[in-house]
């Protein structure tokens, strides 16, 4: 069973039953959410609203003391400021407005501002509980409006800190020395009330801040990372491209989740119910650029990857030590509900394949048809384990059916080609090829007849071959259709009927032998085995004039073989040559070899020339595919 996980921002425990704490941070680690870039027109309109805010906060003030300007004005002074600070704020206006790019150093000038203004107009005012406070809360509004927490708790904290800077200025004189100065320049007074800069009153106030501070701040920052999510959804399902295909889409979507939590590498797994079909693909990062490779799962697929759990997604941390792989883990149930002990044998079967020290799997479910899980290795979740599950598995719930959607069109398309092949062939032979057996046939009889001339007699014998040359090849290309459908359940059927086609065509004695042993091979493999293997009985009927020909599809030392013997006219070299040979010499069939190393398989040669020749591919077992 697996224990809690330890959380940065919260105590756990581990297996040894001690409590531990996370390093204090000043602050929080960087989420992905808050590196999600902000428009320069987002800046702008944000500038634009608060510089027009600023405003009409500042006319109002000047309105409130001038229709009432007792108790609150104890100087001239505070006209002057106000009067400053609306033209500040027009200023920004214009300068907003004419502008185009709002730096960040400008913000933080205005910004540094907005925090001074307060503090230097609370001395020109009775008390700091009148209506001139509300400028500090609009700076601290402004600070989370722009930023996050972080930001807004350090814009309270220096306003506090400028009340206390100037409260220690007025009890030490220093306000005496300012108004000597003024009264030297003929200058109007500062008549600051000690009595409102009391220490007491002071610390609630300066509370309050702090709290108000903290408040709007964690508002702000919850609300930035909901408007980050919701920009980050619509940025996966644009990456959604039924043109591109699943692979393309799948690849896109899962790159974008390895760079958001800077994870190392995801793995994909999903089951077909309908077919059954079981796939694997394994997605890295290569400059910037998201590559998905399939591999083979091999015959405990399912228990190494989709084995039953109660948990539909959960975060775990590999334990160092012991024989057996041991994790920290947090899972959370389909609904929602946070498990510190769960059944972790799909991760300790998953650590036996893939090596990692932290881990993120989600599992899915789209429709009946497809289900099956993602895996992020080695992500960087940051501060909150359940809020970082809770957004992936409501990622995998809204971009999940787009993603279903590209795999039914995938499969209508292939459908669709498949009859659409099925047709062509039908149509080739109830048309083409019955038409050349017929011309064939007239071209025989009247090649017998009597009162054809010996000359002539030979120029139709020529013209019969050519055409019954033309009706073998049609027939060829027929087959070459339809083993585009061909997957590891078909192939050994396949390759039964076209010996046993080659045989009727030509009269040559041809025979398959398979093991009794299932064949487990991913379907381009077969694909290709299936096209290798007509290829090899076409050249056996072209050029080698044999008499015999054994097709042969054997398990031996863990690998699956395709071999095809004949004892005709062999290849114009003697002896086994392996792939790297040929290659080397260019000898061999040309488009065998290619599509051997296509499919990554060995092709190795044995060419006894007048006596025979054998060709044969081999693939291990558990073969990674090159699925296109």
């Amino acid at each position: 069973m697996a224990s809690s996980e330890r959380i940065p921002i919260e105590r756990s425990r581990s297996v040894s039953g001690r409590w531990h704490w996370p390093p204090f941070r000043l602050r929080p680690r960087s989420l992905w959410r808050n590196r999600v870039p902000v428009g320069r027109e987002d800046v702008r309109r944000v500038e634009r609203w608060l510089a027009t805010a600023r405003v009409s906060l500042a006319i109002a003030a000047l309105v409130a003391v001038w229709i009432d300007p007792e108790p609150e004005i104890r100087s001239i002074w505070a006209y002057a400021l106000l009067a400053i600070y609306i033209g500040q704020g027009m200023a920004i206006i214009v300068l907003l407005r004419s502008s185009r790019e709002t730096r960040a150093s400008f913000r933080g000038v205005v910004h540094a501002a907005d925090v001074v203004w307060p503090a230097l107009i609370c001395l020109c005012t009775s008390s700091q509980s009148n209506s001139f406070f509300l400028f500090f809360l609009f700076v601290i509004a402004a600070a989370a409006y722009r930023w996050g927490l972080f930001e807004t708790v350090i814009t309270s904290i220096s306003a506090v800190w400028l009340l206390w800077l100037e409260t220690w200025a007025l009890w030490s004189g220093g306000m005496h020395i300012a108004n000597a100065w003024f009264s030297r320049h003929h200058l109007p007074l500062v008549n600051a009330n000690l009595e409102d800069f009391d220490p007491k009153r002071l610390l609630m106030r300066s509370v309050y801040l702090v709290v108000m501070g903290l408040l709007l701040g964690y508002l702000a920052e919850q609300q930035k990372k909901l408007r980050a999510e919701r920009d980050e959804r619509a940025r996966m399902l644009g990456l959604v491209n039924m043109e591109a295909g699943l692979a393309a889409s799948l690849s896109e979507v899962l790159g974008e989740l390895l760079r958001l939590y800077r994870a190392r590498r995801a793995v994909v797994v999903a089951r077909e119910a309908a077919i059954p079909r079981f796939s694997v693909g394994t997605i890295e990062m290569h400059k910037s650029v998201a590559e998905l490779q399939w591999v083979e799962p091999g015959p405990l697929g399912a228990e190494t990857y989709l084995t039953s759990s109660e948990v539909s997604s959960c975060y775990a941390r590999r334990l160092r030590g012991g024989t057996q792989p041991r994790f920290e883990a947090i899972g959370l149930n389909p609904s929602g509900t946070r498990l510190a002990e769960f059944d972790d044998s799909f991760l300790r079967n998953f650590a036996v394949r893939h090596e990692f020290d932290r881990l993120v799997a989600i599992s899915f479910s789209l429709g009946p048809e497809l289900e099956g899980r993602v895996f992020l290795l080695e992500p960087e979740l940051g501060s909150s384990v359940e809020v970082e599950l809770g957004f992936l598995e409501n990622m995998v719930r809204q971009v999940g059916p787009a993603i279903y959607n590209v795999y039914l069109l995938r499969r209508l398309r292939k459908r669709a080609g498949a009859l659409e092949r099925s047709r062509l062939v039908r149509e080739l032979h109830d048309g083409a090829v019955q038409s050349l057996i017929g011309v064939e046939m007239q071209v025989d009889v009247l090649r017998r007849s009597s009162s054809v001339t010996q000359p002539l007699g030979g120029e139709l014998a020529r013209i019969q071959e050519l055409l019954r040359e033309e009706v073998l090849k049609l027939r060829d290309l027929m087959q070459q259709m339809k083993s585009s459908d061909v997957d590891a359940r078909r192939l050994p059927g396949f390759l039964r009927d076209a010996v046993q086609r080659f045989q009727r065509e030509t009269g040559i004695a041809a025979r398959f032998i398979m093991d009794d042993e299932e064949l487990v091979l991913p379907q381009p493999v077969c694909r290709e085995l299936a096209r290798i293997a007509q290829e090899a009985l076409v050249n056996v009927r072209k050029h080698s004039r044999a008499q015999e020909v054994l097709v042969q599809l054997v398990a031996a030392e863990g690998k699956w073989n395709l071999i095809i013997e004949d004892d005709g006219a062999g290849f114009p070299f003697a002896g086994r040559v392996s792939q790297a040979e040929l290659d080397s010499t260019n000898k061999g069939p040309a488009i065998i070899r290619e599509r051997v190393r296509l499919i990554q398989g060995q092709l190795t040669i044995e060419s006894k020339p007048g006596r025979g020749a054998r060709v044969e591919v081999s693939l291990p077992q558990p073969q990674a595919a090159a699925h296109g």
